[in-house]
């Protein structure tokens, strides 16, 4: 049995291990039945107001998926401050729109060309087969990263995977927002604690690609390079995701 199906064996089990989790957390807990006399009488519901519901069709709209030009995905960015934290089968959802969005195969693809244009991971080889193994690992590590760093730590941890849009201030101080974020997230009970899901969810991804890279391609400090590496590329998607509204309307709205 190769390496690659031994892979996709093991990452098919983490995926079953966490719709479990997700189920198991959504699940109200179980109380006694109450006696007759203990029922508690249903409490009317109260009518809701017609600036409520404006405001929470507003934030329906805002949390809806966003794309970059209506094509590149953009799940995990949102702009509402205080947004609702996320269930465990929400952030699960999140990593599985994010990873197997139809886009995503088409920059996979991309990254697997340069890999083999380069000639990285040189035991590959060249060909169909080479392009194929390397896109194969390209694959394999966007969505081992965002299973780890969307969903499971997320949710076990209780932080949110999102990125919050700051979008007002100076450059400057919008910029070093961004960069902070790698380091800083959002709790699911609020606060601003240090983000252990994020750093933890690449490490992960990076020592899991040892199962599946050419053999001189393994090792801690390969493991380790690959985690900055990640996460350099996650600071900067944080910084252009922040001033992309910017961008699109100065370049692009007036266009359209």
């Amino acid at each position: 049995m190769t390496r690659q199906l031994w892979w996709t064996i093991l990452f098919t089990v983490l995926l079953m291990v966490g719709v479990a989790i997700a189920q198991s957390q959504n699940q109200p807990d179980q109380k006694p039945p109450a006696s007759s006399s203990q029922v508690p009488q249903p409490k009317p519901e109260a009518p809701i107001s017609e600036k409520t519901r404006e405001q929470q069709e507003k934030e329906t709209q805002k949390e809806r998926p966003q794309r970059i030009l209506g094509v590149v995905p953009q799940f995990t960015v949102t702009d509402i401050k205080n947004a609702r934290p996320l269930k465990p089968s929400q952030k699960f959802g999140l990593f599985a729109r994010s990873a197997f969005d139809p886009v995503q195969f088409a920059i996979v693809g991309v990254q697997a060309g340069i890999s083999q244009a380069t000639n990285s991971f040189s035991a590959y080889g060249q060909g169909a087969e080479g392009f194929g193994k390397r896109y194969g690992a390209a694959f394999a590590d966007q969505a081992s990263s965002g299973f780890w760093g969307t969903f499971v730590y997320p949710s076990l941890l209780k932080q949110d995977p999102r990125y919050f849009r700051l979008g007002e201030g100076s450059f400057s101080k919008r910029t070093s927002y961004a960069v902070s974020r790698v380091f800083v997230t959002h709790a699911d009970q609020g606060g601003k604690p240090f983000n252990f899901s994020g750093i933890m969810g690449a490490l992960t991804a990076g020592g899991i690609s040892n199962a599946y890279y050419p053999s001189q391609d393994r090792g801690v400090g390969l493991t380790f390079s690959r985690t900055g590496i990640a996460l350099g590329y996650t600071m900067a998607g944080y910084v252009f995701n922040e001033f992309w509204p910017d961008i699109h309307n100065k370049f692009f709205k007036n266009k359209q």
